[in-house]
């Protein structure tokens, strides 16, 4: 019997903990969203996106590395990446080894568009992740 209970207030505890994870996700990627639209004419993704070809510092990344590295399906980084490439930040090329494979470069624009979010970005994630300050 007190195994049972204690199981049962374990699981409650792993549950608490995952509801409260997950809100404070909604909480920051919610904010992130309005902020970098608002701002910068930026989703959160989009905004990812160029983050990660700007961590990279390299010319260029192949789709499928950046797509292992974020939280997107590999559609939905497609259609990120299009999105980006329409408004000329990002440029798509096919890998010339493997055909399959498509490589995604940033433009100038792409580079400054970051650069110009990146504050506000920063500012979104202080507000929301900062530790605590001590009593």
């Amino acid at each position: 019997m007190h195994g049972t209970i204690r199981a049962m207030e374990s699981e409650a505890v792993l549950v608490s903990r995952w509801r409260k994870l997950a809100t404070c996700y909604n909480a920051v990627a919610c904010s992130l969203d309005r902020a970098l639209q608002e701002a910068h004419g930026l989703t959160m993704s989009e905004y990812e996106t160029l983050d990660r070809l700007v961590e990279a510092n390299c010319e260029k990344r192949r789709m499928q590395d950046i797509a292992a590295d974020m939280y997107l399906s590999q559609s939905a980084l497609s259609r990120t990446v299009a999105r980006l490439e329409k408004h000329g930040l990002v440029e798509r090329a096919i890998c010339q080894d493997d055909r399959r494979g498509v490589f995604v470069r940033l433009t100038e624009a792409g580079r400054e568009r970051h650069a110009a979010a990146r504050g506000s970005h920063l500012k979104i994630l202080a507000e929301h992740l900062a530790p605590e300050p001590a009593h």
